[in-house]
């Protein structure tokens, strides 16, 4: 018997991705990434200059962006900011649930106004917006992706400070694997990438509190954005149709001590 072809492309021509947490880091990396593959892309974040610069580079580059500013503390928010994206570019069917705020702190130093920014941020807007997405995919019978990026914190905590971030990271990781079994048979995959410690705004934020902790990993260095193209690229196209509820740790081998 034939067996088909592998899929072995990166296209994302024809696919709408939704990146929250654009404005920056990370987010900004991954937004451009997915247009240079052929996705429009809705970038969504707080800072609407920082948006409007974005897609501003992604339409020179020849590909096409659309800004909506978003507090993803926000939950209300979410239905009106995916119909935007829909009505600019089409049915969003790839997203990436990218925005997050760290703590590191002690859990007996923080505040409960923090505590409760961190989980809304970092657990409970991915959950809502995956769920948003979701049930417009299975509502239209078309497949889709989601990609939550969690953190090697969910595995690996020194107790040194930030431990509710390990938590809700270890969230992440579980909502990954708990929507990936309820939506499999609609055929949205839900996976997540876990990066250990790469150089981004929000990293800078952290080493200025915490101290330069490259000293303590194998390889002496934080990751690069790019290290990171790859992995969601793999996730966000056909090639991973059969991967759902798995998470990619991309670490540099700073979480295997």
């Amino acid at each position: 018997m034939t067996q088909p072809a592998p899929v072995l492309t990166h296209d994302l021509s024809g696919e709408v991705a939704f990146v929250t947490g654009a404005s920056s880091g990370l987010g900004w990396r991954f937004a451009t990434v997915l247009a240079a593959a052929g996705a429009k892309v809705a970038i969504a974040g707080r800072r609407l200059d920082r948006l409007e610069a974005l897609a501003a580079e992604i339409r020179a580059a020849g590909g096409t962006a659309f800004p909506i500013q978003l507090d993803v503390a926000d939950a209300s928010t979410f239905e009106a900011a995916v119909d935007a994206a829909e009505r600019e570019l089409g049915l969003v069917t790839i997203l990436i649930n990218n925005a997050g705020i760290p703590d590191a702190q002690l859990a007996t130093k923080m505040p409960l106004d923090l505590i409760d920014q961190v989980i809304d941020v970092d657990l409970r807007a991915p959950f809502v917006l995956a769920r948003e997405v979701a049930k417009r995919l299975i509502a239209a019978k078309q497949p889709g992706r989601i990609v939550n990026i969690a953190s090697m914190a969910a595995f690996d905590y020194n107790g040194n400070g930030a431990a509710l971030y390990s938590t809700v990271k270890a969230g992440v990781v579980r909502l990954t694997e708990a929507l990936a079994v309820e939506w499999a048979r609609f055929h949205v995959n839900v996976n997540a990438i876990a990066p250990g410690a790469f150089r981004s705004e929000m990293m800078d934020g952290m080493l200025s509190r915490m101290g330069d902790i490259t000293q303590y990993f194998p390889r002496k260095r934080l990751g690069e954005p790019h290290q990171l193209d790859s992995a969601l690229l793999f996730l966000c196209s056909k090639q991973s149709d059969a991967v759902t509820g798995t998470v990619v740790r991309v670490d540099d081998g700073q979480g295997r001590r």
